[in-house]
């Protein structure tokens, strides 16, 4: 059971009373040991009533921080693309403008080579296609000039059972060729 609570006052009186200064300590000590428990209690109490409503209002604040959080991933990727969007729009005009510049250029070049006289590819390709065609022609001439110059030539002559004195040839009578 607990003890009924005396009051400072109270004590005050007992120990004026005459009480020795030991007893006087414990229970100075005793009392301030009561009123610590006591305090401690009470704010468990008051903890165990506010600590719901504390834990809800810090969910509450949970709540909005990532709330906030996500709009600005949002705006992070609204930002993002509308950047990406435009990054493309200036790669795609700055192609188109690479392609236009090439091709000017590629003109360019074209027409004072014109102007030199050297011929452009397709030309080179037809004079290419034309020596092909004049190649083929001669070969094709050719193959047929071998084949009239075997047709004309007379058989070869049959050699002679004689034969000149001591196997000698026909005397030659011009200078000799080196």
């Amino acid at each position: 059971m607990a003890k009924p609570r005396r009051s400072t006052s109270q004590a005050r009186t007992d120990d004026a009373a005459g009480s020795s200064p030991g007893d006087r300590l414990t229970r100075t000590l005793s009392e301030t040991a009561q009123q610590i428990w006591l305090a401690g209690m009470g704010a468990f109490a008051r903890a165990q009533a506010e600590g719901t409503k504390l834990f809800d209002a810090l969910i509450k604040e949970g709540l909005n921080l990532e709330q906030s959080a996500q709009q600005a991933a949002d705006r992070a990727d609204a930002a993002r693309e509308s950047a990406e969007a435009r990054f493309e729009r200036a790669r795609e005009r700055a192609a188109g403008t690479w392609d236009q510049l090439e091709r000017a250029f590629e003109e360019r070049v074209r027409r004072a080579l014109g102007k030199l006289g050297v011929p452009d590819r397709d030309e080179i390709a037809g004079l290419r296609r034309r020596v092909d065609a004049l190649t083929a022609e001669l070969r094709r001439r050719d193959a047929a000039a071998t084949r009239k110059a075997a047709s004309r030539r007379s058989p070869a002559p049959k050699k002679t059972a004689a034969k000149t004195a001591a196997g000698k040839g026909p005397r030659r009578t011009g200078p000799r060729s080196a």
